[in-house]
């Protein structure tokens, strides 16, 4: 009886150690298959790609990212040498790297309207004074109004009912620098859009409308190079900081998800508003594969969603806002139209040159 034993111990340990060189071997082959994909985003898409969920699902399909990040319009004009891919923020900072390295294709992987964020006590205050609109769980802003208390240099205690925020500080809205941030071209390109009339900017127009759109970002003071600090003070320090600070909605909803909405947040919607879309541009084939991935991966693009970019699939992004407990427009409507690459270059070299050198 021991000799038949032994020999069905040996037969069991060697298809164990069988089983394990295979595996081994499996999973070295697999790891050899994963490509690395270097690139540089701009710091609004940090969190959606450092989500375990998205590093899962681009493992999947044989890739891991690594990445720095840049504001949109810094990544537009750096040396991207060593890089599979550059994904910026914003239509224009796409644009100025499309023609610099003439790529087969880019990718449209997902979009995000600029809005605001701001606190339950100055949408009230702002309401009174008809410059915004409580739309059930959030707000809109009407800019043509703001733009006007703004271009009057307007403190917040002079508003009507300013009790309620009594503070001696200017009526602006909070950007990013638009020298280097997305968001902040995005909010030039619609102020510019409303101070002309309704109406694009052109080239020709510049002398007479700079005057009036460089203060909105002059008087501002020190402005943060991208999207995520000021969104950050937004959320640390509350209204004394950022009463009313230019934000992705994206930000907002991500934040939400989390749980990490400061108390009395509330979302603004400005009337008219913009929308930036958020434009992969690859560099190398493995650029171009992970293009094709966010775009065409269902579980990507519901991972997109969940961090809060408006994809293809509407019925996406509502499934997770509503998840995420937030209520938005389904539809934007009412959206101005972006200034020519040359001409949004030409209104920000020209608040560039009004800095202090």
């Amino acid at each position: 009886m021991k000799r038949p034993l032994n020999i069905l111990l040996t037969v069991l340990l060697l298809i164990g150690l069988g089983f394990g060189i295979y595996v081994s071997v499996r999973g070295q082959i697999q790891t050899r298959s994963v490509v690395t994909v270097r690139g540089v985003i701009g710091s609004e898409k940090e969190d959606f790609f450092r989500d375990p969920l998205v590093v899962a699902a681009l493992l999947k399909r044989q890739i891991r990212v690594e990445y720095l990040k840049a504001g949109s319009r810094e990544i537009a004009g750096r040396d991207l040498s060593g890089l599979d891919f550059a994904f910026p923020a914003g239509v224009p900072a796409a644009d100025a790297l499309r023609k610099r390295v003439k790529p087969q294709q880019v990718y449209d992987v997902f979009y995000t309207p600029v809005v605001v964020a701001s606190f339950q006590p100055i949408l009230k205050l702002l309401e009174a004074n008809d410059l915004a609109k409580t739309v059930g769980s959030y707000g809109t802003l009407s800019m043509p109004a703001l733009l006007k208390v703004m271009a009057a240099g307007t403190r917040w205690n002079a508003l009507k009912g300013s009790a309620a925020y009594p503070s001696s500080r200017s009526l602006l809205v909070t950007t990013t620098d638009v020298r280097t941030s997305n968001s902040a071209a995005m909010y030039l390109a619609l102020v510019s859009n409303l101070l002309n009339g309704g109406q694009v900017a052109q080239a020709s127009d510049l002398s007479a409308l700079m005057p009036q759109v460089s203060p909105l970002f002059l008087r501002q003071g020190y402005q943060e190079a991208s999207s995520a600090g000021p969104f950050e003070d937004y959320q640390a320090l509350g209204a004394g900081k950022t009463p009313l600070v230019n934000i992705y909605e994206s930000q907002y909803l991500a934040a939400a998800r989390e749980k990490l909405l400061p108390q009395g947040a509330v979302l603004l919607y400005p009337q008219p508003g913009i929308i930036t879309k958020h434009v992969l541009i690859p560099l190398t084939p493995a650029g171009a594969k992970l293009g094709e991935v966010l775009t065409g991966d269902p579980e990507l693009q519901r991972l997109a969603a969940r961090a809060g970019y408006r994809t293809r699939d509407p019925s996406l992004f509502q499934a997770e806002v509503k998840a995420a407990g937030v209520s938005v427009p389904g539809t934007l409507l009412d959206t101005a139209d972006l200034p020519s690459q040359e001409v949004m270059e030409a209104m920000i070299s020209n608040i560039q040159g009004q800095y202090p050198k």
